[in-house]
């Protein structure tokens, strides 16, 4: 069974609109958790955009299923992730300019930032994902760091049109394959909805889907625990 993640960031978003008290992503964790949720991903920005301190805080002590926490290589945010203990950190690039992350680590250039990141986490027995590009030479070189997983970036497929498709499936793929062979976690996520997750469900020894857009925005429509057992009843039928 395909391990549903749900991204609960643009709860936060609504009501950072407004800098109030709701939406509360904590109460749209549960909500989730309740539609079938296996795992609660927040992304506590450095800019603090949308996920608060406070938020994720009051997440680790309540969320039940597993929480995952997105961060930049930044040493305060590394540093907040070593005292919270979320049960898995994934760590992605960000920019003050970006709308959402727009690509993944260059794991392959790295100066050692990542590898040091990597390492304060592993000390504290947290769990380690890198959000990178489908490509085998950052699949290996992230597997090389000693990570428990990678998340590849989906952005491109759900954006590929046409002939495109295919061709960023099979990317996704080959990356999946290099992930399966090191012995690592295979996860993907960005930009996947109601209509073109199914493929990527279908990738061999994929174990993970993160899901944060496409289901808030479904939420505002039918309610969180509706549109996460949407997605779930999807993941269910084409990989049960």
């Amino acid at each position: 069974m395909i391990e549903l993640g749900v991204n609960i960031d643009h709860v936060a978003t609504v009501r950072q609109a407004r800098r109030t008290y709701e939406p509360d992503p904590v109460i749209a964790a549960a909500l989730a958790e309740q539609g079938g949720a296996d795992g609660i991903t927040f992304h506590l920005r450095e800019d603090r955009r949308h996920i608060q301190d406070r938020d994720v805080e009051v997440l680790i002590q309540t969320v039940t299923v597993k929480t995952n926490m997105e961060i930049a290589c930044a040493d305060e945010v590394v540093g907040i992730a070593c005292r919270l203990k979320p049960d898995w950190a994934l760590l992605v690039p960000e920019s003050r300019q970006e709308v959402t992350t727009e690509g993944g680590l260059n794991v392959t250039g790295d100066d050692g930032r990542i590898a040091r990141a990597v390492a304060r986490l592993k000390d504290q027995g947290i769990l380690t994902s890198l959000f990178i590009d489908p490509d085998p030479a950052q699949v290996a070189a992230s597997a090389a760091l000693g990570v428990d997983a990678v998340e590849l970036h989906t952005g491109p497929y759900a954006l590929a049109k046409r002939d495109a498709i295919q061709h960023e499936l099979q990317r996704l793929i080959d990356s999946g394959k290099v992930a399966s062979d090191a012995g690592i976690r295979l996860h993907a996520g960005h930009g996947l909805n109601y209509n073109n997750v199914r493929p990527v469900a279908r990738i061999p020894d994929m174990i993970e889907l993160n899901i944060g857009h496409a289901i808030v925005s479904r939420a505002v429509m039918v309610g969180m625990r509706d549109a996460v057992a949407e997605m779930r009843r999807i993941l269910d039928v084409c990989c049960g």
